[in-house]
């Protein structure tokens, strides 16, 4: 799968089906003098804005390493998603403090909803839930933090629309229930932005490689050079397009400096042809007098 044509797609059938719904959404809320409704469009629409920032970063991420950028633009991926998960945030605000608010008004929703309401809001739970799952998708297969955020956004929009929609068949008998569930809902949302900051942060900072993969490494290079070895201090640089991964072997302090570098360059092909990573090895003398 072409990393970057499917990050585009995701974000070009994302907007293209945000501006449709914001469309339907005021609509309805028009005819229906739906405050709620007209609100939830102006959220539809606001998805279409992380959509975009999806297809700009991967167009920028996709630029070739340069003077300036040696390692590649692979990381406006991760600053996407940063973006993304601060938008979402703000949005779990606002779902928050309307909540509260119309807890302490203490009055049903005085707006008549009908049909139509109904109708344009399960159409928009459906299509924002399809396409949440199809983002999450693209995100697995091409390890996109921006569009995996952006499938949380999507989420985030279709469970607004639940809200709406819970509003309107039952306001008349429990007043309380849609802030209530607008509560739920946010906090929902904030768990989902502090997991987004988490893993986009946790990769521009670099990471500490799973202890399966560091195994497997081990016993690979064990494979190639069962000689008197120590392999420690391994790390991870995620930059999209490409990880970086670095370590420590200690070798015997006798080694010519031609054999300890020969080691390391047949440890570090090993590692490319192997997982598919971009190792660079820091040599150590091992002294076990």
């Amino acid at each position: 799968m072409d990393k970057t044509k499917a990050e585009t797609s995701e974000g070009v059938v994302s907007i293209i089906i945000n501006i449709v719904l914001f469309g339907l959404k005021i609509w309805a809320g028009m005819v229906t003098h739906s405050i709620a409704l007209i609100a939830d469009a102006w959220h539809t629409l606001s998805d279409s804005i992380s959509s975009v920032v999806v297809v700009v970063a991967a167009k920028l991420s996709a630029r070739k390493a340069d003077k300036e950028h040696p390692f590649g633009h692979g990381r406006w991926e991760q600053i996407a998603a940063l973006f993304i998960a601060v938008f979402l945030g703000i949005i779990a605000w606002n779902f928050l403090k309307d909540s509260i608010l119309q807890l302490k008004g203490g009055e049903a929703e005085k707006v008549v909803f009908g049909t139509l309401a109904i109708v344009v809001t399960v159409a928009s739970i459906i299509l924002k839930e399809l396409l949440a799952q199809y983002a999450f998708y693209i995100g697995r297969k091409t390890e996109s933090e921006s569009v995996r955020a952006d499938g949380w956004h999507h989420r985030s929009d279709a469970l607004s629309s639940v809200v709406v929609l819970i509003g309107i068949l039952f306001a008349k008998q429990f007043w309380w229930i849609d802030g209530v569930l607008g509560i739920i809902i946010a906090l929902m949302l904030f768990y989902a932005t502090f997991e987004i900051m988490k893993s986009g942060i946790t990769k521009l900072l670099g990471e500490q490689p799973g202890p399966e993969l560091i195994e497997k490494i081990t016993n690979e290079i064990v494979k190639l050079y069962s000689s008197d070895m120590e392999i420690h201090h391994f790390h991870i640089h995620n930059y999209t397009t490409h990880k970086e991964l670095t370590l420590h072997i200690r070798l015997n302090k006798d080694f010519t400096i031609k054999k300890g570098h020969k080691i390391a360059t047949d440890v570090e092909n090993l590692i490319r042809e192997k997982f598919d990573l971009h190792a660079t090895i820091h040599v150590e003398p091992l002294d076990r007098s």
